[in-house]
């Protein structure tokens, strides 16, 4: 199995949902050609504890940089909302303080000038760790070419890998990977990657190409950036939910491994450390992390938040934060019962009540209840709402 998937895009507002990757236990082989052990036993803290084997992560210098340009569109056949989002995005080494590589991701317009426009107008930051506290594996799908193609100012030896899903109602998925990565180790090597889908009323799709890359000056240390505005790696976040059988708390950690980003999801736990393994954890190489951006803002755009007025405004209390919120309700029937569905979305995603908080939490829903209506009253039979979050990195701010 190697879906397509974002190691957040399946998260959702402290975990909404759990990512459908696939990885294996086994000692495998990585993009880069190093060798990894099985998973670790020993619980995980601050600092991913040491692997065997050299890469290209090992010697990154302040400055390594690629560019991408991408673009999505979404629609779905009957729908009035269509939705394009354009413009490139950069992923940057900002410091390197062993074992932790510092990026910097930020999205631009197609002239690569600031946008406030799309849903990432602020720069997200995140730690990689050069080390692996786990196997790490990622099976490219489809058939398998070689060619040759100019990307970035620089002509490649590439391998194309094409998967048509189209007859059974799939995508049709093109990857494009330099044989030797080089410069490129920050995304495994990628040269372009398109997604075009088919079947079940969708229409649309979305492609990413390589543009820029740019390699740093060697001796420049950098200093760790604050995670005000995280991408996701290096933090943690909480969701309590009562299905209306009793309430639970599940906690979502993050976090990113030698060109992998890795996502756990399980209970909270109510001592030690916050993010104690990744060990299970669901893996996706960053490049289809990256990839799912653009269809990811396209679909932001098709969202209460852009497409219409909250019923009313509000504050969410999230462990003392109180986080200004707008709240859309929908009236709905469920087995002839009338219903109140309210969902809670951060009036700003980027107010300071929300620092330290990852992206996807930031535009996703903060909470959601639903009430069964009699009469007058309202009686709750599902909530759920983010709860709490955090940092575990070693470093983080």
């Amino acid at each position: 199995m190697h879906p397509r998937s974002s190691f957040l895009s399946l998260v959702g507002a402290a975990a909404l949902g759990v990512l459908a990757g696939c990885a294996t236990t086994s000692s495998q082989t990585q993009p880069d050609g190093t060798a990894t052990e099985p998973p670790q036993t020993e619980p995980m803290t601050n600092t991913p504890p040491p692997s065997s084997g050299t890469t290209p992560w090992h010697t990154a210098r302040v400055g390594d940089r690629v560019v991408y340009a991408f673009t999505a569109n979404r629609a779905n056949v009957g729908a009035k909302t269509e939705a394009r989002v354009a413009g490139r995005l950069a992923l940057e080494v900002v410091a390197v303080q062993a074992p932790w590589v510092w990026l910097k991701l930020s999205t631009s317009d197609e002239a690569g000038k600031p946008s406030s426009s799309l849903p990432l107008s602020k720069e997200l930051v995140f730690p990689m760790s050069t080390e692996a506290s786990r196997s790490l594996e990622w099976t490219r799908g489809g058939t398998e070419s070689t060619e040759e193609l100019s990307a970035g100012g620089r002509t490649w030896e590439a391998k194309r890998y094409t998967e048509d899903k189209r007859p059974v109602d799939g995508p049709l998925e093109n990857r494009l990977y330099a044989s030797n990565p080089g410069p490129l180790y920050l995304t495994n090597g990628l040269l372009s990657a398109s997604t075009t889908l088919s079947g079940f009323g969708a229409s649309g799709g979305h492609q990413l190409t390589l543009v820029e890359f740019r390699q740093g000056a060697e001796g420049s240390t950098g200093t760790a950036p604050s995670l005000q505005y995280p991408l996701g790696p290096g933090t943690w976040s909480d969701s309590r939910l009562n299905p209306g059988t009793g309430e639970e708390v599940n906690r979502t950690c993050l976090a990113a491994e030698r060109g992998f980003l890795l996502t756990s999801v399980g209970p909270a736990p109510t001592s030690g450390a916050p993010c104690p393994s990744f060990a299970n954890a669901e893996v996706v190489p960053v490049e289809e992390f990256l990839h799912s951006l653009a269809p990811w803002m396209a679909d932001q755009l098709r969202t209460p938040r852009y497409t219409g007025s909250p019923n009313r405004r509000g504050t969410l209390d999230v462990k003392g934060r109180k986080v200004p919120s707008l709240i859309f309700e929908t009236s709905e029937k469920s087995d002839g019962a009338q219903q109140l569905r309210s969902e809670f979305y951060a009036a700003e995603p980027w107010d300071s009540t929300l620092d330290g908080l990852h992206y996807q939490a930031r535009f996703g829903a903060l909470g959601e209840t639903v009430e069964r209506v009699e009469g007058k009253s309202r009686k709750p039979t599902f909530t759920q709402q983010l709860s709490d979050w955090g940092t575990w990195a070693g470093g983080a701010k």
